[in-house]
């Protein structure tokens, strides 16, 4: 395979007139976020594993929690299978679901938001 000369020499001088163009704007190669970091009020209750999200002890069964439930420490949030077990997940505190974050066999994360207790 051969390179034409011409072309290289061609690709080197329009980067050496956009460097021109640009002389005195920073570039950065750094990403950056375009997300938006919002504050959220209340206790926050994330996966301990890598798994499929349950929010009913069976399908069509009556869910663990509802938005607007008062539940106690350590009551059931949901399930999160991982290799076939099936790791019930509790709440950190008491309080009132104000927010659940995932759907019903949705794939969750390690350490990815679920619940929100107000």
């Amino acid at each position: 395979m051969e390179i034409d000369k011409k072309i290289v020499i061609k690709l080197i001088n329009a980067l050496e007139d956009l460097k021109k163009s640009l002389k005195g704007i920073e570039i950065s190669n750094e990403e950056t976020s375009t997300e938006e970091e919002i504050e959220i009020s209340g206790t926050v209750i994330k996966s301990p594993i890598v798994g499929t999200a349950y929010l009913a002890p069976e399908p069509g069964g009556k869910k663990f929690v509802e938005i607007g439930k008062k539940i106690k420490k350590g009551d059931t949030i949901m399930i999160v299978e991982a290799m076939k077990t099936m790791n019930h997940v509790p709440s950190s505190s008491d309080g009132v679901v104000k927010e659940i974050c995932v759907e019903d066999g949705q794939p969750v994360e390690f350490d990815q938001k679920i619940a929100v207790l107000d």
